[in-house]
C-alpha cells in the first residue's frame, strides 16, 4: 500500500526520523512518518510511494513532517473520494496545520509545505484516510527543525 505524492510546493516527499537507523539515516515506510521527523527528497519521483529516507533534522534536509491529519468522508460516501476532493482537504488542513508548528502563518512565512495523500489502492486494500504534511523549501536544504522557528 503506497500514498500518492501530491504535486504541491516543489512535489517532495519524505521519510521520517523516528525510526531510523544508529547512523541517522533509513528507510521509513510512509505510514510510519510522525511530526518532527525530517526527510530527503526521493531521487525518483513515483505516483505511489512505500518508503522515504529519513535523516536527523541536524542535518541537511529537504522537507520535515509537521501534521498527519485524518480525512473523514462524508456520512455514506465508502469509496475513494478522488484526488481533487483530498488535494482540497489537504491544502486547507495542512495550511490550518502550519502556524501551531511552525510559529507563523504559511502566508507569513519563507517556508512552503506539501503533503502525501492516500492512493486509491492504499484507501481500498488499507483503509488508509491520512494526509502527511511537510515543511519544505525551494533554497537551500534546512539544516535544523522548523518547528517553532516562526521563519
Amino acid at each position: 500500500m503506497a500514498r500518492a505524492a501530491a504535486l504541491a510546493a516543489a512535489s517532495l516527499v519524505l521519510a521520517g526520523c523516528a525510526l531510523l537507523d544508529q547512523d541517522g539515516t533509513g528507510p521509513v515506510s510512509v505510514f510510519d512518518a510522525e511530526p518532527g521527523d525530517c526527510f530527503l527528497v526521493p531521487e525518483e519521483i513515483t505516483a505511489e510511494l512505500t518508503q522515504l529516507t529519513g535523516v536527523g533534522c541536524a542535518e541537511p534536509h529537504d522537507q520535515e513532517a509537521y501534521a498527519v491529519v485524518e480525512y473523514t468522508p462524508a456520512e455514506g460516501a465508502d469509496g475513494y473520494p478522488g484526488d481533487a476532493v483530498l488535494k482540497d482537504f489537504a491544502d486547507g488542513s495542512c495550511a490550518a496545520e502550519f502556524a501551531p508548528y511552525v510559529g507563523v502563518d504559511y502566508r507569513d512565512s519563507s517556508l512552503f509545505f506539501t503533503y502525501l495523500l492516500p492512493s486509491v489502492r492504499s484507501w481500498e486494500q488499507g483503509d488508509d484516510r491520512s494526509v502527511t504534511c511537510f515543511i519544505t523549501t525551494t533554497g537551500e536544504p534546512l539544516v535544523d527543525s522548523v518547528e517553532g522557528s516562526e521563519l
